[in-house]
């Protein structure tokens, strides 16, 4: 018989693996497609900071989560605090979900009004 203190142990460790799994398979490029596609809407939401910041996009009526970098690579892409903001018109260039009834679109680089920000140089 199995003592408790090793049954909850076990069983954390297994549910730690569930939600680390998780979490990794969402990160990196293997849930997005192959192909790139260009979003324009306007900000109406924004989580910046770690492991990667997500913007909610109004695209003609429909939201869509655009991940950007992370706050280094938003920074080195030249971004400036309050550039992606809620009310701030993008236009994005990115890799779409390899699902394609998951509005979700990993950026590649972006524009704001004039102004361009590549986030993965070797991505372009």
């Amino acid at each position: 018989m199995i003592h408790r203190p090793l049954l909850f142990l076990a069983i954390a460790i297994v549910s730690l693996g569930f939600t680390t799994g998780a979490a990794f398979a969402h990160h990196g490029w293997s849930w997005a497609s192959d192909e790139q596609i260009e979003l324009t809407g306007t900000i109406i939401e924004a989580r910046l900071g770690n492991p990667h910041g997500e913007l909610t996009l109004d695209v003609d009526g429909t939201h869509w989560t655009v991940e950007v970098g992370q706050p280094w690579r938003n920074d080195r892409a030249g971004l400036e605090q309050g550039d992606l903001a809620e009310g701030v018109e993008v236009r994005v260039l990115g890799a779409p979900s390899a699902d394609p009834n998951e509005k979700l679109l990993k950026v590649v680089r972006l524009w704001i009004g004039d102004n361009e920000y590549t986030l993965y140089p070797d991505r372009v």
